[in-house]
């Protein structure tokens, strides 16, 4: 009996910084290897590959989300956003105008996958999803109000996003800078949308 032979590629699509992408992927294709070479969307960097550093993080469904270890074959249909989509050289995302402003980063290579946390982050503390360093006062209050992002606050959000140069301290200068956009939704439209109206 001659085995049967199963397909080690599927076309699916993917909704990329909100432009639909019909690609035919290899079985074994990161998320992050779909992005950088087929897409050619280069924001996100492959640092660890282990899911542990946070260069690869890009928002999937509006949560942030390490593209390194999620196969693209089971995310048929997905919304994404990359770095690439939140912003431009003419209208920066405020978080990346504040990166600039701040100075939050030196070589460069962590800095799209800290920016794209720090937006998830700053929508998820606006939903208000906890974090381990959240304090009890605040865990008693309604649920989904908006979490206070202090400095260790932010810093425990963020640790999932390493930096070998260590300009953790301009990082976090740079989200205090724009906690007042927290709330503006998962997807980038509708963030540049608030920020022109705010």
């Amino acid at each position: 009996m001659i085995p049967q032979r199963t397909a080690t590629s599927s076309t699916l699509t993917l909704h990329v910084n909100d432009t639909a992408h019909t690609v035919t992927v290899d079985h074994r294709a990161t998320l992050l290897d779909v992005l950088r070479e087929q897409l050619d969307l280069t924001g996100s960097k492959k640092g660890c590959d282990h899911g542990q550093c946070g260069a690869c993080t890009v928002l999937l469904e509006g949560r942030r989300a390490n593209s390194c270890l999620l196969l693209a074959v089971a995310h048929d249909g997905a919304h994404l956003t990359t770095v690439e989509g939140l912003g431009d050289e003419e209208r920066p995302h405020p978080l990346q105008q504040a990166f600039h402003e701040r100075d939050a980063f030196q070589c460069g290579y962590c800095t799209p996958g800290q920016i794209v946390s720090g937006v998830g982050m700053l929508c998820e503390a606006a939903e208000g999803h906890p974090s381990h360093a959240t304090r009890r006062e605040e865990l008693q209050r309604a649920t989904g109000a908006p979490a206070e992002l202090d400095r260790d606050e932010i810093r425990e959000r963020m640790s999932g996003n390493l930096c070998r140069c260590g300009a953790y301290p301009h990082i976090v200068e740079a989200i205090e800078d724009v906690r007042e956009y927290a709330g503006g939704g998962t997807d980038h439209a509708s963030r540049r949308t608030e920020e022109v109206t705010a």
